[in-house]
């Protein structure tokens, strides 16, 4: 099974951010995720916006599985236990 790939990350004070806009625009489009500070301290993030894409259908899936934990799944009653394969039929 092949490695999650590691994502880059820089980060720059929000000087040289300043300065080198563009150049930090192209690392971005290659994936790295630039992090700006301040005094040290972060304030900034440029991501690929790709990766807003998956954060948002994400975000949906985990809300349409949290929706579907509170109505519950009908479960018939059988008189007896249900087996592995029944408890997993979708």
């Amino acid at each position: 099974m092949p490695l999650p790939k590691q994502k880059k990350t820089m980060t720059v004070g929000a000087r040289e951010a300043n300065q080198h806009f563009s150049k930090m625009l192209r690392e971005v489009e290659l994936g790295t995720e630039v992090v700006i500070t301040r005094n040290g301290k972060e304030i900034a993030r440029l991501l690929p916006a790709a990766h807003l894409k998956d954060q948002k259908a994400r975000q949906r899936a985990i809300e349409k599985m949290v929706a579907m934990m509170k109505k519950g799944l009908p479960i018939k009653p059988l008189g007896r236990r249900l087996t592995r394969d029944e408890m997993h039929e979708g």
